[in-house]
C-alpha cells in the first residue's frame, strides 16, 4: 500500500506528540511492507528530502512573506504541502490513502482528496474545545470548525482512546461507526541498554533525594500548577523529595513564580528543554513520575515512564484514565486536586513493595498492549476500510450516473415519439 502522511511535525522537529506517533507508525508500516511518504514542514537546517530508513520524508518551507497570525501561517503551509504532494503524485503515481494528522493539515488533505480521488483517514490527536474547556474566541472557533471539516472529509477517523471517541462524536456529530479507537504506541527499545546515570542525576538532585518527575509541555491543561501545589504536603511527610519539571511552554515563567512564591525554589527544579537522550536518562533517574493533566486525549509520556520502570501517577481523566489501573500498574489522582496527587505520590514513596509491583506490571502492560506492531496492523485495517468504502461510493455514484443517463435517454425518446405523433396528427388533419 502507498501511504501519504501529512503532518506539521516530524523528527527532529517535535512540537507535541504527533511527531513521535507519525515517526514510529511510519517505521512500523515500512517493516510491514508498505511504502510511506511523509510531507511536513521544514524547520531550521533540516534537509528538504530525507530517506529516513525507507520512510521518504519531504519538507517544505513556508512563504517568505510574514503572515498576520498563526492561522494564516498554517494556511500558507497547507498551500506548500499541496504543491509538494502534487509534485510527488505526478512523478511517482497516486497514493492509495492519505493519513492526515490533526486540523493543521486539513485543507491540504481535503484538496488532495478531491483532486486525485484518494480517500482520507484522519487522526484527531486532540481538539481545540478540549484543550480550552470550550470555544471562547474567533481563533478557537476557526480551529474547531477546521477540525469538523477534516472529520467530515475523512472516510475514517482515528482517535487514541474511548474517551476521545465519545468526545469527538459529541463535538462534531460524527457517525459512531466512523470513529476508530487505536491507542498510541511506544518504541519498546527506547530504554534498552540505558541504566541510571548517577553523575547525570546529581546535576538535578542529591543522592538522598527522591526525584518526582514531570516531563511534557508547560501549558495549563497539563496540570503542572497542581503538581507544584501538591509539593508542600509531600515535603511535610517526606522531606527528602525533589520535583523535577522537564519541558518548555507558555506557562514556564508563571510556574517558576508559583514555586518561588510558595517557598519551594530549592525543591522544584526546571530543566528547560531536554533532548531525546537526556529524556531517557531522566526517566531512569526518577523515583516517581507524575502526569497531572486536566485534559489528556491519550498521554504517551505515561507509557514512556511505565516502560522505563518508573512508578507512575496520572489523573483520572481522558486517555490517562484508560492506560492505568489504580494500584495495579500505576496510581490515579483526582484531576485538578493537589491533595489527591500528594496522597498517590506519598503512597509510592513510602511503600517500596507497591512501587516495585506497579513498575513490573506497568512494563508488561506497555509491551503487550501498546506496541507498534499491533497498532500498525489495526491502522492498516482502517486504511483498507477507507479504500473499500471509497470504491463502493464511486461504484454507487457511477451506477447512479448511468441510471440517470438511461432515464434521460428514455425521457428524450418519449419526448421524440410524442413530438412525432403530434406532427403526424397535425398533418393528418391538414
Amino acid at each position: 500500500m502507498k501511504i501519504l502522511m501529512l503532518t506539521w511535525e516530524y523528527p527532529p522537529r517535535i512540537v507535541g506528540g504527533i511527531a513521535r506517533v507519525v515517526h514510529d507508525l511510519s517505521k512500523r508500516l515500512i517493516k510491514d511492507g508498505h511504502e510511506v511518504t511523509v510531507v511536513t514542514y521544514k524547520d531550521g537546517d533540516t534537509p528538504y528530502y530525507e530517506n529516513d530508513k525507507s520512510v521518504e520524508v519531504y519538507r517544505v518551507d513556508n512563504y517568505m512573506i510574514q503572515p498576520n497570525n498563526f492561522i494564516d501561517w498554517i494556511m500558507q503551509l497547507n498551500f506548500n504541502l499541496i504543491a509538494k504532494a502534487t509534485e510527488i503524485i505526478n512523478k511517482n503515481g497516486k497514493f492509495d490513502v492519505i493519513h492526515a494528522h490533526d486540523w493543521l493539515v486539513a485543507n491540504a488533505a481535503k484538496t488532495l482528496k478531491n483532486s486525485f480521488n484518494i480517500p482520507v483517514v484522519s487522526t484527531i490527536h486532540a481538539t481545540e474545545s478540549g484543550r480550552n474547556s470550550g470555544i471562547h474566541d474567533d481563533t478557537q472557533r476557526y480551529i474547531n470548525d477546521t477540525e469538523w471539516l477534516l472529520t467530515y472529509e475523512s472516510t475514517e477517523v482515528i482517535v487514541n482512546s474511548n474517551y476521545m471517541k465519545g468526545h469527538v462524536q459529541g463535538l462534531f456529530g460524527l457517525p459512531f461507526d466512523k470513529i476508530n479507537v487505536v491507542p498510541n504506541g511506544i518504541n519498546l527499545n527506547n530504554f534498552t541498554g540505558i541504566d541510571r546515570d548517577y553523575d547525570f542525576r546529581r546535576q538535578y538532585a542529591m543522592d538522598n533525594e527522591k526525584i518526582i518527575l514531570y516531563i511534557g509541555r508547560l501549558v495549563y491543561e497539563k496540570g503542572v500548577q497542581n503538581l507544584i501545589s501538591a509539593m508542600p504536603k509531600i515535603l511535610a511527610n517526606y522531606n527528602d523529595a525533589k520535583l523535577i519539571i522537564a519541558g518548555k511552554g507558555g506557562m514556564l515563567d508563571e510556574l517558576k513564580s508559583q514555586a518561588q512564591n510558595m517557598g519551594l525554589s530549592n525543591k522544584v527544579y526546571f530543566t528547560g528543554y531536554l533532548n531525546a537522550k537526556q529524556v531517557q536518562k531522566m526517566y531512569k533517574c526518577a523515583d516517581v513520575a507524575v502526569f497531572p493533566s486536566t485534559y489528556e486525549p491519550f498521554g504517551i509520556v505515561a507509557l514512556e515512564a511505565m516502560l522505563a520502570g518508573v512508578p507512575t501517577v496520572v489523573s483520572d481523566i481522558g486517555g490517562l484514565n484508560e492506560i492505568v489501573e489504580h494500584r495495579v500498574d500505576g496510581m490515579k489522582s483526582y484531576a485538578g486536586n493537589p491533595n489527591s496527587i500528594a496522597d498517590s505520590v506519598l503512597n509510592l514513596l513510602y511503600d517500596a513493595q507497591l512501587s516495585s509491583n506497579i513498575s513490573k506490571m506497568a512494563r508488561a502492560k506497555v509491551k503487550e498492549e501498546f506496541n507498534w506492531n499491533k497498532i500498525a496492523q489495526e491502522t492498516h485495517y482502517i486504511y483498507e476500510k477507507a479504500i473499500c468504502k471509497t470504491m463502493a461510493e464511486r461504484q454507487a455514484e457511477q451506477i447512479a450516473q448511468e441510471k440517470a443517463k438511461r432515464t434521460n435517454k428514455a425521457k428524450n425518446n418519449e419526448k421524440e415519439i410524442t413530438n412525432l405523433l403530434s406532427f403526424k396528427k397535425r398533418h393528418a388533419y391538414a
